[in-house]
């Protein structure tokens, strides 16, 4: 039996700028209304980038995401974040920012990303016992450089609360702006801005270099773009084969109950914390639902005959990038039903749909390479001109290794 879709495509009232308008209506079938369709491939002056990459983000989301942050503490949204969120404008453009401090959750907290993370990603080398040992004595030793850098007290724009952060088109004049916006409020906080890559954000790079940022390699991605398109590569065509034969029902965010919302933070939970690390974001039931109310995140679950959802998926889409921040499923079923391939096919042809450039994040290389994923490092841009003599020479250091050792061993291991 083939995947189910509940019935016709399904439309509601969208909320733009916090208000419902009934003269937007907003498909749930996989594809993007044509407000939304403007909105991701036009730049506020009606041309198109490459991919249509917006120069902007958009301030109502933005304000709504904030509003979501401010009705309670930062834990009720992901249980190991503890953060504040304001709504910050440099240039013309708007971001959701945060404000943070050490021990946290790694999308705000540097040292748990390189440190923490670092040696839970040396469980790749279980079969290379040397150079797993080798490496996490490396990441150990330079555990004080890190936390020297001073980074992980620290203000954050373009922070969505996702792991991957597509980032605007930011121009010269606007990194100038941000920096100098967000020094005379934080004179006493690094600045840091992740999620840029070498694929889609040269310019924004470029821009951020001149205005005295420095570059950190973070991770390797995998980026998928339709734009140039290739054929489907087999594993691709056997994806799509299981995804119509399997029986699932597509279902979308908006019909769920609190019950599924629950189910659908246990699922993430299943695989990226039970799986693999409770150092990821620990996503709860509440900003599930609420993300996917306010229109930051596409929300779609794979339900059974049972009535049961046994996978959700949430892409976020900034600009002409999409992102897959919430995917999960039930890591009790038998492998062979194949429920992280049938998401992950579901996302790519959301953005072939689309014509979204597809950021897939880092992990499972092979997996993404045979589906037409290339490779790509990950950049973390830091600004601490302004912070103490410690700081800087520490963060000089500590850019000297990610670039002259990370990058290879990134490289090398797809790490």
């Amino acid at each position: 039996m083939g995947v189910r879709r509940s019935g016709r495509p399904v439309f509601d009232l969208d909320v733009c700028g916090g208000q419902a308008d009934p003269s937007h209506r907003h498909r749930h079938d996989g594809g993007l209304c044509a407000v939304h369709r403007r909105a991701v491939f036009a730049t506020p002056n009606g041309c198109l980038n490459r991919m249509g990459r917006a120069a902007a983000n958009d301030p109502g989301l933005v304000a709504n995401l904030v509003k979501v942050a401010e009705r309670g503490p930062t834990t009720d949204l992901i249980k190991n974040l503890d953060a504040r969120m304001e709504v910050f404008e440099a240039g013309d453009l708007t971001f959701p920012l945060s404000i943070s401090a050490a021990p946290n959750c790694y999308i705000c907290c540097p040292s748990t990303a390189y440190i923490d993370y670092g040696l839970e990603e040396t469980r790749h080398f279980a079969s290379n016992p040397t150079l797993r040992a080798v490496l996490t004595g490396l990441i150990i030793s330079c555990a004080p450089l890190v936390r020297a850098t001073g980074l992980d007290h620290q203000v954050q724009p373009n922070n969505w609360l996702f792991s991957t952060n597509p980032v605007p088109k930011i121009t010269p004049s606007t990194a100038r702006a941000l920096r100098d916006g967000l020094l005379q409020r934080f004179p006493d906080r690094a600045i840091v801005m992740r999620s840029l890559n070498d694929a889609a954000d040269q310019d924004t790079i470029t821009a951020l270099k001149a205005a005295g940022f420095q570059i950190l390699p973070a991770r390797q991605i995998y980026h998928f773009d339709p734009s140039l398109d290739h054929p489907p590569s087999t594993d691709m065509k056997n994806d799509a084969k299981l995804l119509a034969t399997a029986d699932y029902a597509q279902v979308d965010g908006h019909s769920f109950s609190a019950e599924d919302w629950t189910r659908a933070a246990m699922l993430y939970h299943m695989l990226y914390i039970g799986k693999y690390t409770d150092l990821n974001p620990q996503y709860t039931p509440s900003f599930l639902a609420q993300a996917h109310q306010i229109g930051l995140l596409q929300i779609t679950g794979l339900r059974g005959t049972d009535d049961i959802l046994d996978g959700v998926l949430g892409t976020f889409t900034n600009g002409g990038t999409m992102t897959t921040p919430l995917l999960g499923h039930d890591t009790c079923k038998p492998r062979d039903i194949g429920l992280y391939r049938m998401l992950s096919k579901i996302a790519q042809q959301r953005a072939i749909d689309n014509g979204l450039f597809y950021n897939r994040s880092a992990g499972a290389a092979a997996f993404k390479r045979n589906r037409n994923a290339v490779a790509a490092i990950e950049y973390t841009a830091v600004y601490v001109r302004h912070l103490g003599m410690t700081a800087r020479i520490s963060t000089r250091i500590a850019q000297s290794v990610l670039t002259r050792i990370g990058v290879p061993v990134m490289q090398r291991y797809g790490l």
